[in-house]
């Protein structure tokens, strides 16, 4: 799953919407098109462009010129994730299941902000609309090589979702801004600004879509590989690798290793040997852990601590075996 914010520098979203909003309407502009795709959000699913574009315009109190007045979200679920979809719903119903799982997506992104009265996407300005191709630019290497030309459709399930939210809230009070770094650090910024974790929020993407939809992901299909892979630190790498070994040798523990990652990802352990106290002790003991589930994607105990817990009662059981001379 690919979630994306696009900020100021590269959309122009200081001023009126009218421009994108026309651009996400270019495949209702196809002439063989037989069915158009309306906008969407919490409240309808045949919301016509002008009423976006006239909502977001006027959702601008007390910003000033150079404010970005809205931003967009795009939403883009894998290959693997698209046919997993089709085949469990079919083309038409995935649609719809998509503009449901987009609309806890915006929840999150609400919650996000930590700003009292700011908890869902009922609290926000915002549109949805499912687009069903991508086309080759001049970025592609295809491109660059040759062997595609700019404006030539992909191949395969190319269908996502583009988001317009509005940088004030549904009420026209509240200034929310996804591109707050502060994360809570800085008290004052936070309070006038609400803070925004961008990491937090692509990594709840990917777990609202294996939850709503039942999705089996492997561990490395998942953001928080991707993300220690990318920005980790030597010592997470390490661990990674360890959960990568243990992945390896039993896959019905799968949930279990992903909420690790995710875990250990956000700084969980400051070492290997520390992930490997609390979980096993050694390699070959972390090995055995797997091979018996304790995590359910439904639970909400970390499997951290469902691991030491267990860690705890196999020392109670080898202490009272000594104590009865076993």
């Amino acid at each position: 799953m690919y979630i994306n914010i696009t900020d100021s520098l590269t959309a122009n979203n200081k001023g009126s919407s009218r421009e994108l909003v026309h651009y996400l309407e270019k495949e209702n502009r196809i002439k063989d098109k037989l069915e158009p795709e309306f906008w969407f959000n919490h409240s309808g699913n045949r919301i016509e462009s002008y009423e976006v574009r006239n909502a977001i315009d006027s959702n601008i109190a007390k910003l000033c010129k150079a404010d970005a007045k809205f931003f967009l979200v795009n939403i883009s679920p894998s290959q693997k994730e698209l046919k997993y979809l089709e085949e469990s719903y079919g083309n038409k119903e995935m649609k719809k299941q998509l503009k449901k799982y987009a609309e806890k997506v915006m929840d999150e992104y609400a919650r996000n902000f930590k700003r009292e009265g700011i908890s869902s996407a009922k609290d926000l300005m915002w549109f949805g609309k499912i687009e069903n191709y991508r086309y080759y630019s001049h970025k592609d290497k295809e491109v660059s090589n040759g062997e595609r030309k700019r404006g030539e459709r992909k191949e395969g399930n190319q269908m996502h979702i583009q988001i317009i939210v509005s940088r004030k809230d549904a009420s026209n009070r509240i200034k929310l801004s996804p591109m707050n770094n502060s994360r809570g650090k800085n008290q004052t910024h936070s309070k006038k600004l609400g803070q925004f974790n961008r990491v937090a929020f692509k990594q709840s993407g990917e777990t609202i879509f294996d939850k709503l939809f039942g999705f089996d992901r492997s561990l490395k299909e998942t953001f928080a590989h991707a993300n220690v892979q990318k920005n980790g630190s030597l010592a997470q790498k390490e661990q990674l690798d360890i959960l990568e070994f243990g992945a390896s040798q039993n896959n019905r523990s799968q949930a279990f290793i992903n909420q690790l990652a995710r875990e250990l990802s956000i700084g969980a352990f400051t070492s290997t040997s520390e992930m490997l106290e609390v979980l096993g002790k050694t390699v070959s003991g972390f090995i055995d852990l797997m091979m018996d589930p304790v995590y359910v994607p439904n639970n909400e105990t970390s499997p951290v601590e469902e691991a030491e817990k267990r860690r705890r009662r196999k020392k109670n059981q080898i202490e009272q075996s000594r104590g009865h001379g076993v």
